[in-house]
């Protein structure tokens, strides 16, 4: 029973992490706790998952985060889990697609599950990068990416972590504008190198919405992480001692990252809840 008179609304976490340790999920939970005390909005919790024992939530709940996770997007589509996931994901877009369904489903996929939810929807071409990106980069915008309510209050370019082997490239825009979405940024310009850029950001429809960067990332968490002697080595010996104390001067630069983090989940939040809790009003 809800007891505060306060209004509620109920998260699911679909984590596919895999049990991989990481900042992402105490980042993601922190984000929600601060949101919830900041609104005024209580919130019920739950944690499915997904990659370790193949936990998917039905439709009960109002909003879905489906995390990023370690791994190849592309060789697990014969997996049970991922089979699942693609099948919660289509239920969830045929709830949404009901002219008589007024409790729309709101949905934000984070790198991983971006990948994933362009695989299956054929919203780009996912592949494995030449080579893994990790630091702190500048997000571009394109052309309409202004307007995008959960990009409001951010810089352009803006800052985001972005940790992955793998990438969405070629954008399939009438795809995209089928379902009433839109591509909304591009990965910094690299006119050094002849690779294509990577969509990092989508709208797929008015109720999800993705990136391929980790908007839940922190200064604090991530400064901590790096400052780990064995994470420090790992990002040494894999990137460059270089990119590991480019990253720890990024990290205290108000505008970058803690910039994201502040926004880019919150502004989904608040037009999940707009909606949603002015159908109860």
């Amino acid at each position: 029973m809800h007891l505060t008179g306060r209004p509620l609304l109920r998260i699911a976490i679909l984590d596919l992490y895999q049990g991989a340790a990481n900042q992402g999920m105490r980042c993601i939970q922190q984000i929600l706790q601060e949101w919830s005390s900041s609104e005024q909005i209580d919130l019920s919790i739950q944690l499915f998952d997904v990659r370790q024992r193949a936990e998917l939530p039905g439709l009960e709940f109002d909003v879905y985060i489906s995390t990023g996770g370690p791994g190849d997007p592309l060789s697990s589509r014969y997996e049970d889990w991922d089979i699942q996931w693609c099948r919660w994901l289509d239920r969830t877009l045929r709830h949404n697609a009901n002219p008589n369904t007024s409790d729309k489903k709101f949905v934000f996929f984070i790198c991983h599950s971006f990948q994933l939810a362009c695989r299956h929807l054929n919203l780009g071409m996912v592949c494995k990068r030449h080579s893994t990106a990790f630091g702190v980069f500048p997000i571009h915008r394109l052309p309409g990416g202004d307007l995008e309510p959960i990009l409001q209050g951010l810089n352009d370019p803006f800052y985001a972590v972005d940790s992955r082997d793998y990438q969405v490239i070629h954008p399939n825009d009438h795809r995209l504008e089928e379902m009433g979405g839109r591509t909304l940024c591009l990965e910094k310009e690299r006119p050094h190198v002849p690779y294509e850029r990577a969509l990092m950001a989508a709208r797929i429809n008015p109720w999800m919405i993705g990136t391929q960067f980790h908007p839940e990332a922190d200064a604090k968490g991530m400064q901590l992480y790096l400052l780990q002697e064995d994470r420090k080595q790992q990002v040494i010996e894999n990137h460059g001692e270089a990119k590991w104390k480019s990253m720890l001067e990024q990290l205290g630069d108000a505008d970058k990252i803690q910039l994201t983090y502040s926004q880019v989940i919150p502004n989904f939040l608040n037009q999940a809840a707009e909606a949603l809790l002015s159908i109860e009003a």
